[in-house]
């Protein structure tokens, strides 16, 4: 993540970082979780590949005709949260397909939080009736993620291939907002809703929404399909992110975090443009980016369970080519703790696997080499240049 507002507005905020970073987790506020020094995961888990909804860019191709046999029983569930609690998991985002459907959730979250994990949620939103919010508030949930995809019902539903959808998925904010839950804007930036991230930022601050999240597309899911057509150039990226950089300047950091997913090399631009302005938070912004080591958190800091069990570094390297283990046959810390696993030595040691101009680049002690399941994707080599990276390569110097 690069986490735009931390950086921007961050006098305190990397004093704050290294006071509670040797906490343990579950003594750790959610706002530095991305900063700690605990190397435990925060889990994506896609709780069933169900979804009304039938989005024309969705990574795991759920819709509503995904069949559920085989997904994780409640029993199942409930032994894999305690696994993770057992090796100190600090959050379990539910995600899908749309983990509302999926009755048992609330299960679910009240299990985790009688194990202590904190729990957020990763939805399409049309589905938070007043009484569902309130339920998500009853559960522990903490956060609601909401994907919008325009800041108008036209593109809206149109990518989600639902009219109506634009509607439920504003009228969710207000409901969460009623019952005192915490929201945030999702938006995956493509060719089609380009032109709207504006106005779609203004559209997050009128919901209340306390975070903007930007993610870029990843050749994943339904979003392989049309990724050449759909996905930015370099010129509509850098135009991007000059956008959510003076919004975030603009904005109070209390009212509205702005960060982007994703593209690790995007904290590039955001250190480059506080240069530029001659901002006094640059020092503490290059510390906190070098606290991350390596930008990509995928296999590390991150972790991916899907509706049967799976483990991936992340809810987008959900290829054969990324498979881990699986819950059913081994338990998750077991997984996750085989450091000799060729998948995950291969996220967490790119020292030296990385070739292309991202190899030749100042800045790839921050970010990593970028995504490298796009690498993966675009090429058939994980150790390939990310090829979304907006950065010439006439330009690869690093500040001084």
């Amino acid at each position: 993540m690069n986490r735009i507002t931390q950086c921007l507005h961050g006098r305190g905020t990397v004093s704050a970082v290294m006071h509670h970073r040797h906490n343990p987790d579950d003594r750790m506020p959610s706002k530095y979780l991305a900063f700690a020094d605990q190397r435990r995961p925060v889990v994506f888990w896609n709780i069933t590949n169900r979804c009304n909804l039938n989005c024309e860019h969705c990574y795991s191709q759920s819709d509503p005709h995904c069949q559920t046999g085989g997904e994780l029983a409640t029993t199942e569930a409930f032994g894999v949260i305690d696994d993770l609690a057992s090796m100190g998991v600090p959050l379990v985002i539910f995600t899908g397909g749309e983990p509302l459907l999926r009755e048992d959730l609330w299960d679910l979250a009240d299990h985790a939080a009688t194990r202590g994990i904190k729990t957020a949620l990763s939805t399409n939103g049309t589905l938070i009736s007043a009484d569902v919010a309130r339920k998500i508030r009853k559960s522990g949930i903490e956060y609601a993620g909401i994907s919008l995809d325009g800041a108008g019902p036209d593109t809206h539903d149109r990518f989600r291939n639902s009219p109506g959808a634009f509607q439920r998925a504003t009228a969710a904010f207000a409901n969460c907002r009623k019952e005192g839950v915490r929201s945030g804007v999702r938006v995956t930036l493509t060719k089609e809703n380009f032109h709207e991230l504006g106005p779609l930022v203004d559209l997050a601050l009128d919901l209340g929404a306390s975070r903007f999240c930007l993610y870029w597309l990843v050749p994943c899911g339904r979003g392989c399909n049309d990724y050449k057509r759909l996905q930015l150039g370099r010129g509509e990226v850098t135009e991007a992110l000059n956008l959510l950089y003076r919004k975030a300047k603009e904005t109070a950091p209390g009212r509205m975090e702005f960060l982007t997913v994703d593209a690790p090399q995007d904290c590039i631009h955001l250190l480059r443009s506080m240069e530029h302005d001659r901002s006094p938070d640059l020092a503490d912004a290059q510390d906190l980016l070098k606290s991350l080591k390596g930008g990509c958190s995928a296999g590390d800091r991150v972790a991916n369970i899907d509706p049967w069990g799976n483990v991936y570094p992340c809810q987008f390297a959900r290829s054969p080519d990324f498979f881990t283990g699986n819950v059913r046959e081994q338990p998750f810390p077991a997984i996750w703790g085989d450091g000799n696993h060729p998948v995950l030595a291969r996220f967490r040691d790119k020292d030296g696997r990385i070739t292309g101009k991202c190899s030749r680049c100042g800045y790839l002690h921050i970010c990593g080499g970028g995504c490298r399941v796009r690498a993966y994707a675009c090429s058939g080599n994980f150790s390939a240049e990310d090829p979304f990276c907006f950065i010439e390569n006439d330009d690869l110097t690093s500040l001084k």
